[in-house]
């Protein structure tokens, strides 16, 4: 399906702004398709004289018109005239008679959409009839403010630009709840939805008559903290969204200010309560916090014990001994990495490149004890689950120390080139040196940090890994994992 911006370059000439302004009104005329009841379709005017639909709006609250998709179609012929008149005289169109679709009735309206003081498009307003009955106080006072909202697109005065709308998480749509305002902030209007959430915000009695902003004060809390926005909301004064909590209740506000000429004359609130909602928020905000602070103990114990074996080894009187404790300091540090770069993310994922650099570096200057080895890395790891990092830093430390002490033992100098090559969730290291190469009779297998490789890779990662001598000088070793999915393991869906 083509989006507006293809089927707007493809068949008109509208400017940048012209664009964005059908953007908003297509990002908020939902609430407008719900309180009309009605299907809303926006009609571009092509360089041909024709007319394209350029997006659609089925409403959630009565039966739609058009069950197929029409977005990229031309419109019909006998619509046309309608649309036609709407554009050039730059006023609301309806029709005497509705129009028939199949077995149902059609009522249209063509209203001009206006942007800087001309009309650049058309929406369709069409409502079936097909189940047409009495209108309740509720209905009727729906499609009122329907009918003001699309008066105010003929006028050039909706959608309004540049407004914040707040986290849109748990956002109010028509069914939770609405409320009618006039222009001082009184109540004319409030759907039973939006009275029970006030009850429950702690409003005794009816709310119609009283100042929604008066009644919202009182309720407030000394101590809790409030949204500056809040005033400017509640009397409908500005196209913004908010919440307001008092007493374990949250209610999320929305504001839209309805006008004519440029003045203020009422507003819809949309209302809804999302206290479950904002309550299981801070409960995952919690249990981030405590995972992280968790990384942050883990990282800080590790260290630790890496400063107690670095103080043994200084002790150890026999070489060997020394160099042992050392291994293990260095690979205890590698692991506290991990659990410090955890503990800065909010999620179970590892920037590996960041990682791997720190790691690697400090691993090629301890384990070259004074020679001059470069490390350089090629291609960019990714992003890797917490459940393979700590495996992988491993397994690249112990490859960067083997290729520093075996391939340039004596004092040599050299370079530890590291390449990644990432396809998705597969990755491929290659982990090479330009030093004195594979030894002739004793193979890779015999070390203890070569043996810590073979576990981790096998056991751990599930992957491959190879030693094979390097194109003119040096080792290389290939190293194929694929890294888990970390959406599949425990992972929390967002709300």
């Amino acid at each position: 399906m083509s989006t507006l911006s293809d089927l707007v370059s493809r068949h008109a000439d509208l400017g940048p702004a012209d664009i964005e302004w059908l953007h908003l009104l297509v990002g908020d005329w939902q609430l407008i398709s719900d309180l009309a009841f009605a299907d809303l379709v926006l009609w571009l005017p092509t360089r041909s004289g024709d007319y394209v639909a350029a997006a659609q709006a089925r409403p959630s609250t009565g039966a739609t018109v058009h069950y197929d998709d029409i977005v990229g179609s031309s419109a019909p012929e006998g619509q046309r005239p309608q649309l036609e008149r709407a554009l050039t005289e730059v006023r609301i169109q309806r029709s005497r008679e509705p129009r028939w679709f199949g077995t149902y009735a059609v009522r249209e309206e063509a209203v001009p959409v206006v942007h800087a003081g001309r009309a650049i498009a058309v929406v369709a307003r069409q409502t079936n009839l097909g189940g047409a009955r009495t209108p309740s106080r509720l209905e009727l006072n729906y499609v009122e403010a329907a009918d003001d909202l699309i008066a105010m697109i003929s006028r050039g005065e909706y959608p309004a630009a540049n407004s914040p709308t707040g986290p849109r998480r748990g956002a109010p749509r028509v069914g939770d709840g609405l409320i009618r305002l006039n222009s001082e902030g009184e109540v004319l209007y409030a759907s039973p939805n939006a009275l029970s959430c006030f009850h429950r915000f702690g409003v005794l009695g009816s709310l119609v008559g009283r100042s929604l902003a008066e009644v919202t004060t009182e309720l407030l809390e000394d101590h809790a903290p409030m949204d500056e926005s809040l005033p400017l909301v509640v009397m409908g004064r500005a196209p913004w969204r908010t919440d307001v909590e008092s007493r374990g209740v949250c209610l999320s506000l929305r504001a839209v200010p309805l006008t004519e000429a440029g003045q203020r004359i009422g507003a819809v609130l949309l209302c809804r309560d999302v206290s479950e909602l904002r309550r299981r928020e801070r409960e995952l905000i919690t249990k981030d916090a405590t995972i992280r602070e968790i990384h942050h103990r883990v990282k800080n114990n590790l260290q630790t014990v890496a400063a107690l074996l670095r103080l043994q080894a200084r002790r150890m009187k026999t070489p060997e001994g020394r160099e042992a404790l050392e291994e293990a300091m260095r690979r205890v540090t590698t692991i506290s990495l991990v659990h410090e770069t955890l503990s800065q993310t909010l999620d179970e994922t590892v920037d590996f490149d960041a990682l791997a650099d720190r790691s690697l570096r400090l691993t090629a200057d301890v384990a070259s004890a004074g020679a001059s080895v470069h490390t350089l890395r090629v291609g960019t790891f990714g992003m890797v689950p917490a459940e393979d990092a700590t495996a992988l830093a491993l397994v690249l430390t112990e490859l960067v120390t083997n290729a520093v002490e075996h391939g340039f033992a004596g004092g040599a100098g050299g370079t530890v080139e590291i390449t990644a090559q990432r396809e998705g969730s597969h990755l491929r290291i290659i982990v090479a040196d330009d030093g004195v190469g594979l030894p002739g009779t004793q193979g890779p297998m015999t070390g203890l940090g070569t043996q810590i490789v073979h576990t981790l890779v096998y056991n751990e990662l599930r992957g491959t890994i190879a030693w094979e001598a390097r194109e003119g000088r040096g080792t290389q070793v290939v190293l194929d994992v694929d890294l888990r999915d970390p959406r599949a393991e425990g992972a929390l869906t967002p709300l």
